[in-house]
């Protein structure tokens, strides 16, 4: 904002706030300012317009929600606006409501189809991007209704057989409603079924209801009609809902005259509404018999084009190929499934962090999803990915999502690396120049004129979209930045070679600009943990420094600095055993914590294990896990509430725990629990793509009571140096060719 720098501007904004009692909002932007690095970015417009959006939500929420308690709301806002609820938040001073105590929710659909329709923890669905829901209720001839939003306890699952789909059951009283929320092909188009169930010991009526609202507050309907043959909602003119039956009875509503759910017996039958505020309410009601089952099928079109992917086994065939898990912990194995259905469903073409919150691109996010691809197998979906990369790249070889994410380059130059290496490819021509432009962006945007500082020839301030803080020069992007140089060295040695000398010529400099760096803040802090920049001390930010540790391997395993910085992380930020970030997120993260399980994995420090059982302790039923967890009540409190990335940590902590490449070696079994050894069941994983080859390892019982390791593999070129450390068994340097490790215990 520099024409704010321009003395008139700056008297007349301040004048005109003075005049009308206003803080001087120039005076209050020096004083932000100041507690930050300054920077050629300060928040992203991208971000700003993301806020305003979110925010302008729960200004609408703020005006409906607390005035209408009597509605039927999606279960946070049952949850987060009853004072006798741990998730309650009071909103005396809160401008906005929004959902900070249980952002849980599940994505469903169908391999390549962009809509995602998400389900909340009480069965609520959302079929279509930030739009409202569908809802079951039981209703029973004596008065009694079953709302499962405002039951305490139900049960929630996700089936990952050959159809992705959440079920939720609640019950009350006598009275059973279960639902059930998939996607599924019909003539080529993806349509979202939503199948309810109902029991009851007394007769009464299952209530399908359209509702004005989703896991984020409301959502506007503005007018609903009931189809001639009263088996289909017109939702706003433009979407449908057909039933599986005709409905028996229909009510709707409006804002004026309250909720639907008022009116399920006092009213005539209607066939439409219309409500000029956008809180249309609407419900079909169908006839139970008492002790009887009752079945009734939604069924919503999600796209008027067919699917790329019209195959009724469409589940299947993704599945083919891919690294499969085999192992005797049920809840691991589960986890993993859904983690590798989560992977499919949001990598349509670009990669998505969230079905909802986050159903955007960035290259951060997208870095560590790609990864996760490759490293089990999917690599069509990854090479998708990155073949939009390039058009997101400026002119100037940025490549951009947003600006100022000074770490967008190095990530993506590192994940081009991996997706050639995993793959045994050389870098096609069309590559050579986004590669080229990349690395030489880093190499340009480095502040090389400061030659004293303790920033001194690093990259410059950034707002770290990792929320690792206030404006500053983050090791972070440094570390990511070197990444990216030395992997451009590597793709273009032998179609470039000198651009590839002058990239690794930039990495040594830059690395020893780090080095200076950090040796400085070695001196002032008395002891070698990395901060999260030079200018911080040792806080929850730093757990961005473990980059050069996981994933980029720039440090050894044992290296005194990295290894300092997570023992500070493991005693200082960690909560219930898990990352407790304090800045912005203010909440448990999966995929963070998993950060530190890996660097102490490479490290072959036993406590990784802790970890991921605690992760795997903070999965959602549905085995999701949103961006950031509430210590007290374990209901999401930032984020998306299905966060992608953290399903891709998953899947990479179990992969690295049975295969992964340390330098020039490779680690077999290295993580695998010692609880499973005990069940003397063979356990299995692969094929699994690595930087030498593609790898399929098993684990076997002997009669003897010992285990065997074995494996196959599909080498790029020679066999690498094999380590195998399988815990419980001393270390063995695999003889080249035999394919097995014979193990004994120490």
């Amino acid at each position: 904002m520099t024409w704010m720098k321009w003395l008139p501007w700056r008297f007349v904004v301040k004048t005109v706030a003075r005049k009308h009692g206003f803080l001087d909002p120039i005076a209050l932007l020096s004083r932000l300012h100041g507690f930050a690095q300054p920077s050629e970015v300060g928040e992203p417009i991208e971000l700003l317009r993301a806020g305003v959006v979110f925010h302008a939500r729960g200004l609408i929420n703020s005006r409906v929600i607390q005035h209408n308690l009597d509605w039927v709301w999606p279960y946070w806002i049952e949850r987060q606006f009853d004072p006798k609820d741990p998730s309650f938040i009071p909103r005396a001073f809160s401008i906005t409501h929004i959902n900070l105590s249980n952002r849980n929710w599940t994505a469903v659909g169908h391999p390549d189809c962009d809509e995602l329709p998400i389900v909340d923890p009480r069965g609520l669905l959302t079929p279509f991007f930030d739009s409202w829901s569908l809802d079951g209720w039981l209703l029973a001839e004596d008065g009694r209704c079953l709302l499962p939003s405002r039951v305490k306890d139900s049960r929630q699952w996700q089936d990952v057989g050959e159809v992705i789909s959440v079920n939720t059951e609640s019950s009350m009283d006598g009275l059973e409603l279960g639902s059930k929320a998939w996607v599924e092909l019909e003539s080529g188009v993806p349509v979202c079924k939503f199948r309810l169930r109902a029991k009851s010991q007394v007769a009464g009526s299952l209530v399908l209801a359209l509702r004005p609202s989703n896991p984020e507050g409301v959502s506007f309907i503005n007018r609903v009609s009931l189809s001639k043959d009263r088996d289909a909602w017109t939702v706003e003119g433009d979407r449908s809902v057909t039933f599986s039956a005709p409905a028996e009875r229909h009510h709707v509503s409006d804002y004026r005259n309250g909720d639907v759910h008022i009116h399920l017996t006092d009213r005539e039958d209607q066939t439409e509404g219309v409500c000029d505020v956008g809180m249309a309410t609407a419900a079909a009601l169908f006839s139970v018999k008492a002790g009887e089952t009752r079945e009734i099928t939604a069924s919503i079109p999600l796209s008027d084009t067919r699917a790329r992917l019209p195959l009724a086994d469409a589940w299947q065939t993704e599945r083919e190929g891919h690294a499969r898990l085999v192992c005797p912990e049920p809840h691991y194995q589960f986890l993993y499934d859904a983690a590798v259905a989560s992977l499919i469903l949001h990598s349509p073409d670009d990669v998505y962090p969230g079905p909802f919150t986050y159903k955007r691109f960035w290259f951060r996010d997208a870095a560590f999803i790609i990864n996760a691809l490759l490293c089990i197998g999917l690599t069509g979906r990854a090479k998708r990915a990155l073949s939009r990369f390039p058009q997101r790249q400026t002119s100037r070889g940025y490549f951009r999502s947003q600006e100022g994410e000074w770490d967008a380059n190095g990530e993506v130059l590192w994940i081009l690396k991996r997706f050639f290496d995993l793959t045994g490819r050389r870098p096609e021509k069309h590559w050579h120049d986004p590669i080229s432009r990349g690395a030489r962006w880093i190499t340009n945007k480095r502040l090389r004129k400061e030659t004293e500082a303790p920033h001194a020839g690093l990259l410059p301030a950034g707002f770290s979209a990792e929320h690792l803080g206030p404006n500053d020069y983050y090791y972070w992007d440094d570390f990511w930045g070197i990444a990216g140089l030395n992997a451009a060295a590597d793709m273009l040695a032998v179609d470039s070679p000198e651009d590839s000398r002058a990239f690794r010529e930039d990495a040594v400099d830059f690395t020893k600009a780090v080095d200076r760096s950090l040796e400085r803040c070695q001196t002032r802090l008395k002891r070698p943990g990395m901060p999260a920049s030079p200018y911080r001390r040792l806080d929850a930010g730093a757990i961005g420094s473990l980059a050069a540790g996981y994933p980029t391997q720039l440090c050894a395993p044992d290296d005194p600095r990295l290894l300092d910085c997570a023992e500070f992380l493991l005693e200082r930020c960690f909560v219930d055993g898990a990352f407790y970030q304090d800045m912005i997120h203010s909440g448990l993260n999966a995929y963070l914590t998993l950060h530190v399980a890996q660097v102490l994995l490479r490290a072959g420090d036993s406590r990784y294990l802790q970890l991921m059982d605690s992760v795997a302790e903070l999965a959602s039923p549905t085995g999701q896990w949103p961006e950031a967890i509430h210590p007290g009540t374990l209901g999401g409190c930032m984020g998306d509430g299905h966060h992608v990335w953290a399903s891709a940590e998953w899947v990479l902590m179990v992969r690295n725990c049975f295969v992964r490449e340390e330098g020039e070696r490779l680690v077999l079994c290295g993580g695998i629990p010692e609880r499973w050894l005990e069940q003397n069941e063979t356990i299995s994983f692969g094929p699994a793509p690595t930087g030498f080859g593609t790898v399929s390892v098993s684990v076997r019982p002997d009669a003897a009571g010992s285990h065997k390791v074995e494996w196959t593999a599909e080498w790029h070129s020679e066999e690498p140096p094999i380590d195998v450390k399988l815990p419980g068994y001393e270390p063995v340097v695999a003889s080249p060719g035999t394919g097995s490790a014979t193990l004994e215990r120490p």
